[in-house]
């Protein structure tokens, strides 16, 4: 556990928004704000749902703090399409290109040109695996506010709601995560019917992009294939079991 009486510190909160990191950085500032700065740094991404920036909104005025944008300067359209249409890669097992460029790369760059000298992740109790990974192989000055704390994913999600504040319309529409629509680290053909249902012309994006590029986002009774070849009544891994994780780093578990 870390040390609660670090000082004269600058502590940056990585804020996603989603529920785990908007708690992350409620905790963050009642345990470390008054004797440091703090500062809450989003990654702009296009293709997320529009009302995640409501959400951002709102975590502004609960937590007291402006939330800042960090981007990749050679993505400067912040949009996972343009990445797939540059790199002619979408994702596979060692991640999503799109996170890569757009959120890993774009915190470099940040770190780059800020001081600092502690991140805060929204990694959960549940999470506590990641966190020592992360720990392990990118940054270990990390502090693990939600794991200190025992707070899991669905404590974030009754936080936030005794909060008052509506989570992203991404989740009331059957989503499992704040991740852009029609992620492409997902595979399960559930997730991509529902992507077809709700969003049918984001869908076809994806649809037509991967074929061109030649990335088989999903699989159909144990066979990767194209999103065009997928029926509209497959079913396959269960939203509530997908866990795609969409923050520094992108993976499916």
């Amino acid at each position: 556990m870390q040390n609660s009486r670090i000082e004269n510190k600058i502590i940056v909160v990585w804020f996603s928004c989603g529920a785990a990191s908007a708690v992350a950085a409620k905790k963050t500032i009642e345990k470390y704000g008054s004797n440091n700065t703090i500062r809450i740094v989003n990654n702009l991404i296009k293709e997320e749902h529009e009302d995640n920036q409501r959400f951002l909104k709102d975590c502004e005025s609960w937590l007291g703090y402006k939330i800042e944008s960090s981007i990749n300067s050679k993505f400067p359209s912040s949009s996972i399409v343009d990445v797939f249409e540059s790199r002619k890669y979408m994702s596979g097992v060692g991640g999503a290109v799109c996170t890569y460029e757009l959120k890993k790369k774009a915190r470099q760059e940040w770190e780059k040109n800020n001081a600092f000298n502690y991140l805060v992740l929204g990694f959960t109790l549940d999470e506590k695996h990641r966190h020592d990974r992360f720990a392990l192989t990118e940054r270990d000055n990390i502090l693990p506010v939600l794991i200190d704390e025992g707070i899991t994913k669905d404590k974030c999600f009754e936080i936030i709601n005794n909060a008052g504040i509506k989570l992203p319309e991404i989740y009331n529409l059957g989503f499992p995560n704040a991740n852009c629509i029609g992620c492409v680290k997902a595979s399960s053909s559930t997730y991509w019917n529902l992507v077809r249902k709700q969003f049918p012309d984001i869908f076809n994006e994806r649809m037509e992009q991967s074929k061109r590029i030649g990335a088989k986002l999903t699989y159909y009774k144990g066979k990767r294939i194209f999103l065009d070849e997928l029926p509209t009544d497959a079913k396959g891994k269960s939203l509530k079991k997908m866990n795609v994780e969409c923050g520094i780093f992108c993976e499916e578990k």
